[in-house]
Parts: structure tokens; sequence; C-alpha cells
């Protein structure tokens, strides 16, 4: 059970009631949306289809690479990783690739790096070469491999800057994604090794500053999480979970302002900032949910740490939360929702598959694809209805990128655009 203290209860009631986003239905900017944390204001989207029904057009994808796409006005915007021949090799052309909405026509397709066998490494099998999400703010497009590096590009695909001077050992490939704070772009560079946040000059590429963690008694220090932009009193923080440590970092610095401990590494699901508290998980070892109260200073483990769950809880996939709903999906299929205040169950089902992709959340219904490409969808609410269960053959392991009328997924080997017709 979670429990709150009783300003929360109320501020809870009412930031439910007035909360709403005014976005536009055509940008999908960064891994999960306008606001991170997987919202649209998508209109009529699709609740049926199939790899042949109700798919307005397919396109074979080069490569390998579980990125999601994103989307800026008319061009759908995503990265793979394409092998040399050898499939005995590590070797990549790490590339950024540029669709049309519309058509699906290929707009541009270029390198950005290429991956030598030498500064390679080996991945999970759920893992690719290219898992970092592109970002963009309109004018400008952030490429991010890693290891392997950083760019920023025009949005017709001409390089602006790259970066390559944060190379580490990833233990299981990349998967974090950046986000773009001010005039910097920030990531997370938790490694076998290394464990630190990152912060880049938008405009140049330059390091800004970089933080490391705190030291901590375990071997794991790696996690693959992407940080969010929160604000608390007026002031902005940047908060970024990593392996048993999670922490806040001033954005003009990246002095640490507070961090909690956990018991999770290899930590995936990006976090959520609702009703003026953090939801995190804690992942893989011990996946809990905790609530954090983000206006601390220094180690606040003992004193912020408000809300507590640990049924259901997710190690890949991020969290979803409608108003005071909180969705959960873990990465065996059990979905759960329960109540945010109290931690009360309100319903929990098993759908069919394992889950990786992340749950997005448009027009009253909930989106989550599974990782043989079953898409379940679900009415948001707090009776379990199931709309519809969707099978398109091909494994997904990217989130999906809604726009009026219209889902863009990404599968293994092709990218479609599904619409009711």
């Amino acid at each position: 059970m979670i429990r709150w203290p009783l300003p929360f209860l109320v501020l809870l009631f009412v930031t439910a009631l007035f909360t709403t986003q005014e976005v536009s239905a055509q940008n999908w900017p960064q891994f999960r949306g306008p606001e991170g944390n997987g919202h649209s204001t998508a209109k009529n989207l699709p609740v049926q289809w199939s790899d042949t029904k109700n798919v307005a057009w397919k396109v074979p994808l080069p490569g390998e690479g579980w990125s999601s796409p994103i989307i800026w006005e008319n061009r759908i915007y995503l990265t793979a990783a394409v092998p040399p021949g050898d499939p005995t090799s590590r070797d990549r052309s790490l590339r950024a690739l540029c669709f049309d909405v519309e058509t699906g026509d290929e707009i541009w397709n270029i390198e950005v790096f290429q991956q030598t066998q030498d500064k390679s490494f080996t991945i999970h099998g759920k893992n690719s070469h290219a898992s970092g999400t592109p970002i963009t703010d309109g004018e400008r497009l952030y490429i991010h491999f890693g290891p392997q590096g950083t760019a920023c590009l025009t949005m017709d695909g001409e390089e602006i800057w790259k970066n390559r001077e944060l190379y580490f050992d990833p233990r299981h490939g990349t998967g974090g994604s950046p986000i773009l704070v001010d005039d910097m772009i920030v990531f997370n560079c938790d490694g076998y090794e290394t464990a630190e946040v990152v912060a880049l000059d938008r405009f140049n590429g330059q390091i800004r500053w970089r933080t490391s963690r705190p030291p901590h008694d375990h071997e794991q220090k790696f996690a693959f999480c992407t940080p969010i932009l929160i604000e608390v009193n007026g002031k902005k923080q940047i908060f970024s979970p990593g392996a048993y440590v999670a922490g806040a970092y001033a954005p003009e610095d990246g002095t640490e302002l507070w961090r909690v401990s956990h018991p999770g590494f290899s930590v995936v699901p990006r976090p959520l900032f609702e009703h003026d508290h953090i939801f995190m998980a804690t992942s893989f070892m011990e996946s809990q949910l905790l609530v954090i109260d983000p206006t601390g200073q220094g180690d606040v483990t003992d004193s912020k740490i408000t809300g507590k769950f640990d049924r259901g809880v997710p190690h890949t996939p991020s969290l979803l939360m409608v108003g005071l709903n909180m969705y959960l999906f873990s990465d065996n299929g059990i979905a759960t929702c329960i109540d945010a205040k109290s931690g009360k169950e309100y319903w929990k089902k098993r759908i069919p598959g394992n889950y990786s992709a992340s749950p997005i959340y448009a027009d009253g219904k909930i989106y989550i694809p599974s990782e043989t490409g079953v898409c379940v969808v679900l009415e948001e609410g707090q009776k379990y209805k199931k709309l519809a269960q969707n099978p398109m053959k091909e494994r997904t392991f990217a989130s999906f990128a809604p726009i009026d009328g219209a889902l863009i997924i990404r599968g293994e080997k092709n990218l479609y655009r599904i619409e009711e017709k």
C-alpha cells in the first residue's frame, strides 16, 4: 500500500481536475512523446489491425534497431545500425533515417558514425546497436548512439556537430535516450565501470558538465534509463535513475541536489513526474514502484520516499498514469491498474506475451505492444476492458508514435502506418 501525506492527497485531487496539455497531435518529438509520459492528444486512432489489415503503408527498414520513431510535422525520424555483411562482425554503419508520414517514402538515409569491431561491445539479445530514440526541437535533430557518440543534424540530415568523447562499456548495449534542457542535451552514461550523467552544449556539442553518481557497495553499475526534467518550487531539476541510486541534478552545472538509494540495477523504465511527485520503477533485482517527494536535499532515502508498491512492477516498460490511475505492464504480461493515492488495486489481468516497449495513451485508449508484435488495446479506466488484440507477426520492442488518425509502428524489419480505412 502507498501511504501519502495528507496535503499530497488534496493536491492529487485538485491537479487531476485541472491538468490538461495542449500539444500538436502531429508532433511526437522524443521518447514517450511531447511530455515524456506516453500521452498524446491524437484523435481517431485505429483500434483493430494486423500486418495486412488497416495498413496504409509498409516500408522495409535497413539493418537493425529498436529506437522508437519520432515525428515532427510531416516527417518520421529514427535510427538504425547496418551490419557490413559479415554476420560475425560487430562493425556497424550507425545511421539516421527520415521518412514521409503520408507516403512512407524515404526522404534521406545518412551515416552518422562508423562502429568498428575494436570499439564495439556485446549486446543483450533483446537490445540493438541503435536503441536510443532521437529527439528534436523542430530546428535540429539530436541523434544518440550511447558510447558510440552523439550528433546534431539539421532536419534535412546535414551535420552540425558530433561528439565521440564519452566512450564507455555499456555492458548489455546502450538503451537510454537523451532529453533537451535549456541549451543542453542531457543523457546517462551508466555502464560496466562508468556511472554518470552528462550534459552537452546543444549548439556545439562540447561537454558542459559530467557528474559521477555516488559510490555504492554493489558490483553492477549499468542502467539504461532516460532522465526527466521536472520543476520543483519554481526551479528546474534533472531527475535521473541509475543502478541502486537515483538523483536530481541542477541543470546549470550538474550539482547533485538530492538522491535516494533503491534496490535495483539495469534500470530501464522512464520515470514519471505527476502531481508534484516522482514515480519510478527500480527495475531488475527487486522491482518496486517508488513515490518520491522531490523537495529534499542530500540523501533523502529515509525521509522523502512517500510510497512503495511491489506487485507487477515492470523491469522494462515505462509507467503510465492517466489522472489518478497508474498502469503497470510487467515484462511477463501482467497488466495492473492501481489508485495513485492509496495503492488500491482496481484490476490485474494477464495479457498475451512478453513486453519491452512502453505503453501510450491517446483518445481514451491505452496501447501496449508485446515483443512478438501483438498489440493489446485497452479502454482507459478503473474497470478492465480489452478493445482489441492485434497481431503484427513481427517482433516489436520500439514504442508507438501516434498522430491524428494513425499509428506509426516500428517492427523488426519494417516501418508501418496503421489507420482504419
